[in-house]
């Protein structure tokens, strides 16, 4: 069986090289050409020894996803399904903005956090997703895009890992893609544009912050536990306070010099005028009077087995308002790629699930929500 080199970021890939016997620069050479270029046949990669290249033919390739479907918005967002084996399938999306081209790529085949207003959630969960997997999704899409636009300058500018799972929960895949992501000689993004967004994995915030700190949004979606408990269920092992007090001190590493707070708005549930309050308490209450967060307010995206609504454009506003009168930026997502169900919270892929989701989502329809807010 040979090893796909999407699998490796260029620390592992010096060390396959190195059971090659081969020198460290043969591996740097060969991670330009997979990652800078998007080589995937060996013949075409000139500047290495002949006999490194026939090694390779025998014991490696350098293999995408097979894609299911491509998909593209009336704004030019495009939605690509990976197959990833099994029965499975997981999305990815690009983004394109005047300023900046953002893919969105996703870490698992499915999610097992189970969050009430995410589609992904609502499919259950099968696997972690490899390295070469998650690699994968950034390979094809930035070479495919070059090819379609007729340019060898880079496209994607910016990577969320927002897509399909909880990417802490699969942290061992992760941290060598992210990488890669960074390392000037594969697509050397800046650790600024680089973002992970997490329901609040709060041990493996701290490992990020060590390990490989880049951007941090973190899903919160409420402004007290019990209503947290109902929609995000990891909060009830690791509360707001101790989240909070994790993004304080990722802060210590972060490129950026805040947390992007991601808030998505549901009509009736989480979206009143003392729900920002709460919020402006909890933030007031950390940081010592520095402006340390920013809310991003994101219009829910409906599915038929959630049981929830959109909050209304002019209550979403006020609730925004508040926020910025309060001294914490707050902006309002823009909606993009949602005719071709893009959107933030609508990727599900298609999961072999294994934890029953359908069946427990029911079960916690059933629960009022406003008798927790």
């Amino acid at each position: 069986m040979t090893t796909n080199l999407l699998d490796f970021d260029l620390e592992g890939l010096t060390a396959y090289c190195e059971q090659l016997g081969e020198k460290r620069f043969r591996a740097t050479q060969l991670f330009r050409w997979i990652h800078q270029r998007g080589a995937s046949d060996f013949d075409q990669m000139t500047d290495l020894a002949k006999s490194l290249r026939e090694k390779l033919k025998s014991r490696a390739h350098i293999t995408a996803l097979p894609v299911v479907t491509e998909h593209v918005s009336a704004d030019g967002t495009v939605k690509w399904l990976f197959d990833v084996g099994d029965g499975n399938a997981v999305e990815s999306v690009f983004i394109p903005e005047d300023d900046r081209g953002t893919l969105c790529v996703s870490s698992q085949a499915g999610c097992a956090v189970g969050c009430r207003f995410c589609s992904t959630g609502h499919q259950g969960f099968s696997r972690n997703l490899t390295t070469g997997e998650i690699l994968a999704q950034l390979w094809y899409a930035e070479h495919a895009l070059r090819k379609r636009l007729g340019t060898d300058e880079r496209v994607i500018s910016n990577v969320v890992m927002m897509g399909m799972g909880e990417p802490l929960q699969n942290y061992g895949a992760l941290v060598p893609a992210l990488r890669a992501m960074l390392d000037d000689h594969g697509y050397g993004l800046s650790r600024r544009r680089v973002t992970v967004s997490t329901s609040g994995v709060v041990p493996m915030m701290d490992r990020l912050a060590k390990d490989c700190p880049v951007a941090l949004a973190v899903s919160l979606h409420a402004p007290n536990d019990p209503l947290r408990d109902n929609l995000v269920p990891l909060n009830k092992k690791y509360p707001i306070a101790e989240l909070l007090d994790a993004c304080l001190r990722y802060l210590e590493f972060a490129p950026r010099d805040f947390i992007t707070f991601e808030y998505c708005m549901l009509d009736g549930v989480n979206d009143q005028p003392e729900h920002a309050r709460q919020l402006i308490e909890l933030v007031r209450a950390r940081g010592d009077g520095k402006s340390w967060c920013k809310f991003n307010l994101i219009p829910f995206n409906p599915f038929p087995a959630s049981g929830l609504l959109r909050s209304p454009a002019a209550r979403v506003t006020e609730f925004a308002n508040l926020l910025n009168n309060a001294g914490i930026v707050t902006t309002v997502r823009k909606t993009r790629g949602d005719d071709i169900d893009a959107a933030c919270g609508q990727l599900a892929g298609d999961v072999k699930d294994r934890t029953r989701a359908a069946e427990r989502m029911a079960r916690q329809r059933t629960i009022t929500l406003k008798q927790v807010s």
